[in-house]
């Protein structure tokens, strides 16, 4: 999927999304996505990147534990032949459980 491909992907979903972050005072109430590309993954020889491709990072935040949602995110990236990995944690200054998606494009 190309970086330009991911915000109508996500926003599909039927849940608020931003790149990176939303503005400070604007953030939707949960459950909602945030998506970045915090490095390049590119393949090369001779000097030359012969296959750029990046890291990308989805952020789903929700108020309690939502196994439906996350099924329903995964199967969407399935549906797109999308490889993740996944972690959890749960983030106590917000009150939020934050599920991270990593994958490569």
């Amino acid at each position: 999927m190309k970086k330009d491909e991911w915000f109508p992907f996500l926003s599909s979903l039927g849940l608020s999304s931003a790149y990176h972050h939303f503005e400070e005072g604007h953030s939707p109430a949960p459950p909602f996505l945030v998506y970045w590309f915090p490095a390049s993954q590119n393949y090369g020889a001779d000097n030359l990147a012969y296959h750029k491709g990046s890291q990308v990072r989805l952020e789903l935040y929700t108020e309690k534990k939502d196994l439906g949602l996350e099924e329903k995110i995964e199967a969407a990236l399935d549906s797109h032949s999308l490889f993740f990995d996944k972690e959890e944690t749960y983030l106590d200054t917000e009150k939020l459980y934050q599920v991270i998606y990593h994958l490569s494009q």
